[in-house]
Parts: structure tokens; C-alpha cells; sequence
């Protein structure tokens, strides 16, 4: 049961555990950087002016569009 609970989510992703446990935690690190940035900018508006947005496309497209080979610039917009 326990076994299950750990396995469960990244198997439908198609990943080991340890795989899930990797990619997860750079997500983490990225977004911790990213909201970092965010709260300086939000202090001091001339830095940082494009960190939060570039992060926000950069794991979008590692999370979404890398599972079709696809990058946020080759996507159509309607």
C-alpha cells in the first residue's frame, strides 16, 4: 500500500520515483529562484524586470510542451 502511494504519480508520468523526486525538486529550486526575483523586483522595479515571466515560460515549457518536443516560440497563438 505504502509502496503505491510513493509509485502511483510517477508512473503516470512515466517516471521512477527517484526520477519524479529529481525533476520535482528542480522544479522547486526554480520556483523558489523565481519568486525570489519576483519579490526584488516588486521592491525595486529597474531589476529583474523579465526573470519571473522567463522562469514562469522556462518550466512551462520543461513541464508541458517538452512532453510534445514542442518550445513556447514554435507554438501556434490564436
Amino acid at each position: 500500500m505504502l509502496r503505491r502511494l510513493f509509485n502511483q504519480h510517477p508512473r503516470s508520468v512515466n517516471e521512477t520515483y527517484w526520477q519524479h523526486l529529481r525533476h520535482a525538486s528542480s522544479f522547486s529550486g526554480a520556483m523558489l529562484k523565481g519568486g525570489f526575483l519576483c519579490g526584488v523586483h516588486a521592491l525595486l522595479p529597474f531589476v529583474f524586470e523579465r526573470s519571473g515571466s522567463e522562469t514562469i515560460k522556462m518550466l512551462h515549457d520543461r513541464m508541458v510542451l517538452n512532453r510534445t518536443g514542442q518550445t513556447t516560440n514554435e507554438r501556434s497563438v490564436p
